[in-house]
């Protein structure tokens, strides 16, 4: 006897309630397959979770789209605030700047070293320590320090907050897709289950043969295991069987 098996893809969650679902709709209460029951929440909930399937799909890929754009935001203001930096430093190896200069933006007085801005939060907490030091600087009448200016510098890493904001919120909506797609999936599979168990036990006085292409009619899905699916090749070619047209 081949085995039903329950959909594991979106697309085959989908195809399958509708199959069920067009089977039924036009069909007068007394020749229905399916319960009433069944057939609402086959209306009401197939366009929901397409829907949900397909804002996930479109974050999915938009972030996909947009995360080379997000990288070099990225690696554009980590470059300009490590080039500030360093030009700083030089400016205190040749003796124009002192070196107490390196406490306004949170640095060491002797330490030389650029800080590490490896990840977002480094990135962040350094680029507004090195602006708002750089600022307060110059309003207490240092002179400014050039290539890059810490306006090209700020341009540069206001962009990337600007960046950074829009790509944490896009995850945060992706995530709640994914959360409310994981739980339509599981309601999903519990209407399925109910319409597969409904149809089967309304054609369940039908010969083997007949069933099983009935209840595919409306989406069930059945599988041969591999012992049965090789006896039922042979048999299809020892004895096939020939369909009558429809009239």
């Amino acid at each position: 006897m081949p085995y039903r098996r329950l959909p594991n893809t979106d697309a085959a969650r989908i195809r399958a309630m509708k199959k069920a679902y067009e089977g039924s709709h036009d069909l007068p209460p007394n020749r229905m397959v399916i319960s009433a029951k069944s057939l609402v929440n086959l209306q009401r909930f197939i366009p929901v979770f397409e829907h949900n399937i397909l804002l996930q799909r479109q974050s999915l890929a938009f972030q996909n789209g947009r995360s080379g754009d997000y990288a070099e935001i990225s690696r554009k203001a980590r470059v300009y605030l490590i080039h500030f930096i360093r030009v700083m430093n030089m400016a205190i190896a040749r003796g124009d700047l002192p070196k107490e200069t390196r406490v306004h933006y949170g640095l060491a007085a002797n330490d030389s070293t650029v800080p590490c801005l490896k990840t977002e939060n480094q990135l962040i907490t350094w680029g507004r320590k090195v602006i708002e030091g750089e600022e307060q600087r110059l309003r207490t009448g240092g002179n400014p320090i050039t290539n890059p200016t810490i306006a090209v510098v700020k341009v540069r890493f206001q962009n990337f907050l600007e960046s950074n904001n829009y790509h944490k919120l896009l995850i945060k909506r992706i995530h709640e897709y994914s959360v409310k797609a994981d739980a339509l999936r599981k309601e999903a599979d519990e209407i399925i289950l109910q319409v597969w168990n409904e149809v089967e036990a309304s054609f369940s006085g039908l010969p083997e043969g007949i069933r099983k292409k009935a209840c595919e009619d409306y989406g069930v899905v059945y599988f041969y295991r591999k012992e049965e699916k090789r006896k039922q090749i042979i048999s299809e070619n020892r004895f096939p069987v020939f369909h009558k047209q429809a009239i």
